[in-house]
């Protein structure tokens, strides 16, 4: 982004917020959730809202908003990017660079569970609602379900993301629910679970949410035993990426083994791909694209198996 773009940015926010509603209104969407490959790979952005703005050893890489703009364009200018999952905010900050046209938009809801809070279980929705995202033509919304069995927060959050999945249904759009089993260490921590038994569980809670299922889609972590976990369900799955590991390497390698698994569609990964170790944004998205169409079958780069054929090349 330029120095002349950004001053227009600041200049639009200030003097005419009518810009965004006009935005909005003029995005070109595309006409399926799934690319042509049928799969669906997005950029993750809606974690400043929630105040977990933290990278790796730096506490406020996220709190940069240029910074993440910057990196959003980088990996939505890859064609392998379906588009990005969003608060109103980042998807308003987006719209007015140019940069969703064509592209799938996801709403984020519910981002009231403050990272680090006393009430962090109890995740009110705070952002996109059904109505605004059918008003703002995007292409379905998001909802963080956090599953904890000795905090009381659960069942708001249970009921409001019930809620949600209704009200999404009725007007045909997807939820994308992200059901995530949790529990408190001595310290009182949140420590996500990832046993079989407690993410298989999540996935059955969460599939049975609402009044239908028709519209619901499922945000997981890459199980350690992908077929195990993932029988689970016959909902549609996209991957997360969660906190980025030390070894980004490792990462890609999970996602592709959760990949090969017929009811997992994608990828939503944030800030794994946009702030790499390396600082190589372009270079992380475009090595994730690689996992996913290897796990697919879709590409030069993936075997008769659906195995990558250099996994030295896929995961640098």
């Amino acid at each position: 982004m330029s120095d002349a773009d950004w001053a227009d940015l600041l200049a639009t926010r200030a003097t005419e917020p009518e810009a965004v509603s006009r935005a909005y209104a003029s995005r070109r969407r595309r006409d399926s959730l799934l690319s042509e490959q049928g799969t669906l790979f997005l950029v993750a952005a809606d974690h400043p809202a929630r105040g977990a703005l933290g990278v790796g050893d730096d506490p406020m890489a996220m709190a940069d908003r240029r910074s993440l703009l910057e990196r959003l364009l980088v990996a939505l200018d890859n064609p392998a990017v379906d588009g990005v999952l969003g608060t109103p905010d980042v998807v308003e900050e987006l719209l007015l660079l140019g940069a969703l046209h064509d592209k799938i938009v996801i709403g984020s809801m519910n981002r009231g569970g403050l990272a680090g809070a006393s009430w962090e279980v109890d995740d009110r929705f705070t952002g996109h609602d059904a109505q605004s995202i059918v008003d703002n033509r995007l292409d379905g919304a998001k909802m963080l379900l956090r599953l904890v069995d000795d905090d009381p927060g659960t069942i708001p959050t249970l009921i409001g993301c019930a809620n949600a999945v209704n009200e999404l249904a009725e007007r045909g759009l997807m939820a994308m629910v992200e059901p995530l089993p949790y529990q408190r260490d001595g310290a009182g921590k949140l420590v996500l679970r990832r046993d079989p038994a407690s993410l298989a569980r999540a996935i059955t809670i969460a599939s049975g949410l609402g009044r239908t299922s028709a519209h619901t889609w499922l945000k997981l972590p890459a199980p350690a035993e992908p077929d195990t976990v993932l029988a689970a369900t016959t909902l549609p799955v996209v991957v997360l990426g969660g906190v980025p590991s030390a070894d980004p390497g490792a990462d890609l390698a999970s996602w592709g083994a959760a990949l090969r698994n017929p009811v997992v569609r994608g990828l939503v990964v944030g800030r794994a791909l946009l702030y790499p170790p390396d600082g190589d944004v372009a270079g992380a998205v475009e090595s994730a694209a690689r996992v996913l169409r290897a796990a697919r079958g879709t590409a030069d780069d993936a075997g008769t198996d659906g195995k990558t054929n250099n996994s030295k090349e896929v995961l640098a």
